[in-house]
């Protein structure tokens, strides 16, 4: 339709022996207010798939309502979106971006481990960021999503007006003092199977795996995940993706992400923050307060009983804390 528009645009300027220069305005004008109207599309509720370097990501917009947009970055790595339903409510009053990052869930399943690095991912969220014409936003993350979006951010800035850190990994060597001081407090017979597995490097073993299992109920989700009341195909996370980047367990570092620490570039962000965990949280409530302290224009919050899941042990109350930051921020 665009094209037809332009042809007869054309014609007709040379019919009138239009001056170029007020044909190229016109054009100009013309493509702003095009890109405005794709924008506008591209935010309207419904499931689609975007083209992206390496492969097709899937997302689904819901809401329509005239506050900012809101993207969402899912946990992981190789997690996928299902949780970020728990945050619905959160689109009454404006869209929300859920998507399957590349390599996982409905977008496809990435084996390739040279670009199983967090600088890959940043540049994949680009281009996503740019096909849906994203002009002004927020953006909410939760554990590795959080690095993702810190990455994202401290990269491309432009155009984020807010961030949620909701239960972050913002350094590695602390995520692991943190979980190593959650096992402290776990019987000791569950202590002994994570230290023998982990010193022979037997991960898959039953054992391990049940230590996990305890681990997870206690500083994960505490309670009966949330079903989705959405009507989407179930769909699946990659462990490759996760063993690769992070490691065997929620404990151990072994990947790519081993190094990673973002603490001395808290003080970079220069737009609203908050930081959210949960009261178990295996992101334990210290860590998180601490980093809030060393970042401008920051709020920090407790979703109490809950684990990592905040979205599952408290749903209510993680949703009105976040409902409540951007309210606090488009009033101002």
């Amino acid at each position: 339709m665009l094209i037809l528009y332009l042809n007869s645009l054309y014609l007709y300027s040379k019919n009138l022996a239009m001056n170029k220069h007020i044909f190229f305005a016109t054009l100009s004008i013309l493509l702003i207010s095009q890109s405005g109207c794709i924008e506008k599309q591209a935010l309207l509720p419904g499931e689609r798939y975007v083209e992206v370097s390496g492969g097709k990501i899937w997302y689904h917009i819901i809401g329509e309502g005239p506050a900012l947009p809101l993207l969402m970055l899912h946990g992981g790595p190789g997690g996928t979106s299902n949780s970020m339903y728990m945050l619905a409510e959160l689109s009454e009053d404006r869209p929300i971006i859920i998507f399957d990052q590349l390599g996982t869930g409905k977008s496809g399943l990435l084996t390739d481990t040279s670009l199983m690095e967090i600088d890959y991912f940043v540049d994949q969220l680009h281009e996503f960021t740019a096909a849906l014409g994203l002009r002004k936003y927020y953006i909410f993350g939760h554990s590795w999503g959080c690095m993702l979006g810190l990455d994202y951010y401290l990269e491309y800035p432009k155009g984020i007006k807010g961030l949620v850190l909701n239960s972050p990994l913002v350094s590695t060597e602390r995520w692991i003092h943190d979980t190593d001081t959650l096992i402290a407090t776990l019987p000791d017979s569950i202590q002994q199977i994570i230290e023998v597995h982990e010193m022979n490097g037997t991960f898959d073993s039953r054992e391990y795996q049940y230590a996990n299992y305890v681990f997870y109920r206690n500083f994960i989700v505490r309670k009966s995940r949330i079903p989705n009341t959405y009507d989407i195909a179930p769909s699946k996370g990659n462990d490759v993706i996760y063993e690769y980047m992070w490691g065997p367990s929620e404990f151990t570092a072994t990947g790519t992400l081993k190094n990673y620490d973002r603490i001395d570039r808290l003080d970079e962000i220069k737009i609203p923050t908050l930081f959210v965990t949960g009261e178990y949280d295996e992101a334990r409530p210290a860590t998180v307060k601490y980093y809030s302290t060393l970042t401008p224009h920051s709020e920090f919050e407790i979703i109490e009983d809950a684990g990592h899941g905040t979205m599952h042990d408290n749903q209510e109350q993680n949703v009105r804390v976040i409902a409540d930051f951007f309210l606090s921020i488009e009033e101002d």
